[in-house]
């Protein structure tokens, strides 16, 4: 019996006797008859209220557990769940990943920049494109009128891209200034430095993950070249940038896949929680999620290895169960209160 229980019960007894004289009067009679129905009372409590004591005892723990449960576990309707972008899956077999880290730049590559001379001296006469436009190859950018034929001849971009610079006005002269500068950005290359204690590990044609701009991006290594004057050597990486958007200079995180190995049951890394000092995730059933503890074992980037706690036919919340957690713990915090 907890203490305030306790409490309130010798609370109720002492009002009693001060307050009913029938209560007083009961035990202000002989110390016999006193006794004995004492003794009678006890006997017949003992005869009717011991299996109720039992049976209330189990009905307690039941209770307990129950609690236990609702302590961690949350209901949440499924359109709010669809509203607050909760997603499920199904536990399955992996094969996870072991990787080493190593950090580069974006670049482009020689072929893809373009400058731009006139072929004779002369007077431009017109100029047709500006820093920033996007050209293919062919478009016409300036006209220029040669000093020694007086005839007009056009400056062509040889390859698409973005103009990134201009040095072409209409009235100047030629001379043997750059007049255009193109680049081509829907290809770039991740150069990533592989210094000696990791050289041993990495090859062309091994699997690459570029992080970069918060994006994780698919690729292989190219090829391993040399670097001048340096501790290290480039290992590059081909990115299709056309969707991508990104820009030469940025730095790159690059997780190079040394070993794989398959496992049997796996969960989403990021839907691991901690809850009460153990590590699981949420399972669904209906609009119900209740936290299951896991047993965890090997791991990569993305997957975690399960050994016990979940099975492949239970539907996992794999994305935002921070909210879940947060809805729980909210709870309890509001319990206690």
């Amino acid at each position: 019996m907890k203490i305030s229980q306790l409490y309130l019960y010798l609370t109720i007894a002492v009002t009693l006797s001060v307050t009913n004289p029938a209560f007083s009067q009961a035990n202000s009679d002989g110390h016999d008859h006193d006794h004995e129905v004492h003794t009678t009372d006890s006997a017949k409590h003992d005869e009717s209220d011991e299996p109720d004591h039992r049976h209330k005892n189990g009905d307690t723990n039941e209770d307990d557990d129950a609690h236990d449960d609702e302590e961690n576990a949350s209901r949440i309707s499924g359109d709010m769940a669809d509203q607050v972008g909760i997603g499920t899956t199904f536990a399955s077999e992996q094969i996870l990943h072991q990787t080493i880290t190593s950090y580069g730049v974006l670049s482009t590559g020689p072929e893809q920049l373009s400058h731009m001379r006139a072929r004779f001296s002369g007077l431009i006469t017109s100029v047709k494109a500006s820093i920033g436009d996007t050209v293919k190859a062919g478009d016409l950018l300036a006209e220029v009128e040669s000093d020694e034929s007086l005839k007009k001849y056009l400056v062509r971009a040889p390859i698409s891209g973005t103009v990134v610079q201009r040095h072409a006005n209409t009235g100047e002269v030629t001379k043997d200034q750059v007049l255009f500068s193109i680049a081509d950005f829907d290809t770039l290359w991740a150069e990533l430095r592989i210094y000696p204690a990791q050289r041993d590990n990495v090859s062309t044609g091994q699997a690459v993950e570029i992080v970069s701009d918060k994006q994780t991006i698919a690729g292989k290594i190219s090829h391993i070249i040399p670097s001048l004057n340096k501790p290290y050597q480039l290992a590059r990486v081909h990115l299709d940038n056309r969707q991508l958007g990104l820009s030469p200079g940025l730095l790159v995180e690059g997780r190079i896949v040394i070993d794989e190995f398959n496992v049997s049951l796996a969960v989403e890394k990021e839907a691991v929680q901690q809850l009460g000092g153990r590590s699981g995730v949420f399972i669904q059933e209906e609009e119900t999620y209740h936290f299951a503890p896991l047993t965890l074992g090997r791991a990569d980037d993305h997957y975690v290895e399960v050994l016990d706690g979940i099975n492949a036919s239970q539907r996992y919340v794999n994305r935002n169960s921070y909210l879940i957690k947060a809805d729980i713990e909210k709870s309890e915090a509001e319990h206690e209160h």
